[in-house]
């Protein structure tokens, strides 16, 4: 029995999935510059990247209540040089980040329980939910993970303690709630559908504009779906990591329209446990950008062409 029992829960066979070269060299990060558990990245309509890290800080609970004394958002040119740094003692355990059309940067902070929104310099704006109070509710949060924009609705992935997409204007008066998911990590749109990374649940949920569930993509080897961003035509690209089987990773998957696996590859560094894909974002022109938390960076790297097909 003993024998058997362990048999059954034996993680599956670790995937093997070609290699994905990236770019060496970029970004460049300033000599002296504390830059660690590279949690989100986007672009914006210039092409700039935008990167949130924790300044060396690591993810431990109970999480600490002093703030980060170093700056957290750093912003790149698209060639890799540091444009600007800001962030310093604002956050605890920043996670999300999120440009959306005019500009302005969304910050998730998992130990504030808040969703706060950002002028390009660093002004704050806007903040949602009530600092440390976890809920799940039209005021609160729990540990709130990434936003989205679709039109004026404001779609926030809620998150490791709840269970739900939170919908808000975009001046922060509370819409409505759906869903309902393990660990909802990622949320993104296209012109047809809502996706969201069901992290813990080892899966993809795809719903219409409406909030009506129309697919779920499961990993094919159990993987944890942390973060996904359309292609374009229905096609999808995420990021998972390995440890649905309790091993790091970062895997890219291309999704097909039709919701089919049309390529993997690997981009994490060599060695045990050394990556865990965490965010990823998309530019203009063609570049793919992957956060990796374990390892303290963030990739640039592009699809092969066949891919693209």
């Amino acid at each position: 029995m003993l024998s058997l029992s362990a048999c059954d829960t034996a993680p599956p066979p670790r995937e093997d999935v070609p290699p994905l070269a990236v770019d060496t060299g970029w970004p460049t990060i300033p000599a002296g510059a504390k830059f660690g558990e590279v949690s989100a990245v986007d672009v914006d309509a210039q092409g700039n990247v935008w990167v949130l890290h924790r300044a060396g800080r690591v993810w431990e609970e109970p999480f600490p209540t002093a703030p980060i004394a170093e700056p957290t958002v750093f912003k790149f040119a698209p060639d890799g040089t540091l444009l600007a740094k800001w962030g310093a003692g604002l956050f605890i355990m920043p996670h999300g980040l999120s440009i959306d059309a005019a500009g302005k940067v969304w910050i998730t902070d998992v130990a504030h329980e808040q969703v706060f929104r950002f002028s390009p310099d660093g002004v704050q704006e806007l903040v949602i939910g009530e600092r440390g109070v976890t809920r799940q509710d039209a005021g609160h949060f729990g540990r709130p993970a990434d936003v989205a924009f679709l039109g004026d609705r404001v779609l926030v992935a809620d998150g490791y303690v709840n269970t739900r997409i939170a919908e808000f204007s975009p001046e922060g008066r509370f819409v409505r709630d759906w869903g309902d998911f393990d660990v909802a990590h990622a949320v993104a749109v296209d012109d047809k559908h809502i996706y969201v990374a069901d992290r813990e649940n080892a899966r993809i949920q795809v719903f219409d504009h409406d909030a009506k569930l129309i697919e779920t993509r499961a990993s094919p080897s159990g993987n944890h779906t942390y973060s996904l961003k359309p292609l374009g035509g229905g096609r999808l690209l995420a990021v998972e990591g390995r440890d649905g089987a309790d091993r790091k990773g970062a895997v890219l998957r291309v999704y097909a329209a039709d919701g089919s696996i049309a390529a993997s590859y690997d981009i994490s560094l060599p060695g045990k446990d050394a990556s865990l894909g965490h965010d990823l974002a998309l530019g203009a022109d063609g570049h793919i950008y992957v956060t990796d938390v374990a390892g303290g960076r963030v990739v640039r790297t592009r699809l092969p062409q066949k891919s693209d097909k």
